[in-house]
């Protein structure tokens, strides 16, 4: 079976390329072949790929940057993976979708459960839902996996940050007023 693997140079797509590797043979078109902004090239390569699976680990994570520029934030995180849900169909594959804990207001005190209702507070989240509800609206097989604090070996995240912090500095100021689940980009 081929695998479409979107965001195989992140954080996250660098650990699912090895990890995937077992199940079949893994496309992970850079940014140069397959820009989710450019929805005209999304369906091409799916189309030239012609996938089993599709498995989107790619997104917009700038997220106070998408509040200046939610036109872009839209485009990658709601409408490229709309058109891979939809030509997923055309091909009767399945799609994985990375998604986040940001989907959510943080006013629950405790856990989120996946039956919980979304209720997203800035650009980043109310697309990533928007993603959510068209893969699920798509009728093909779909698995959301909703992500908070990413953290892994390569790439930035806050894991790593601090450790560097923590080498540099003799005190560390951190918010504590945040909750949240690390996600290992291994896992």
């Amino acid at each position: 079976m081929k695998i479409l693997l979107t965001g195989g140079s992140g954080q996250l797509g660098y650990e699912l390329q090895r990890s995937l590797q077992g199940l079949g043979e893994v496309v992970a078109p850079g940014r140069a072949q397959m820009d989710l902004a450019d929805l005209a090239q999304v369906r091409a390569v799916i189309r030239a790929v012609r996938p089993g699976l599709v498995v989107n680990a790619a997104a917009y994570t700038a997220v106070d940057q998408a509040e200046t520029e939610p036109a872009v934030a839209r485009r990658i995180n709601a409408e490229a993976p709309a058109v891979m849900a939809d030509e997923a169909r055309k091909l009767g594959a399945a799609m994985v979708q990375y998604s986040t804990d940001y989907v959510f207001d943080g006013n629950k005190q405790g856990a989120y459960l996946e039956s919980d209702v979304a209720n997203p507070v800035n650009v980043y989240g109310v697309t990533k839902l928007e993603a959510e509800q068209a893969v699920a609206a798509a009728g093909i097989p779909h698995l959301i996996l909703r992500t908070s604090w990413m953290y892994g070996m390569r790439g930035k995240n806050f894991l790593r940050t601090m450790l560097e912090f923590g080498q540099e500095r003799d005190v560390l100021r951190v918010v504590c007023d945040q909750h949240g689940a690390p996600t290992w980009s291994r896992t």
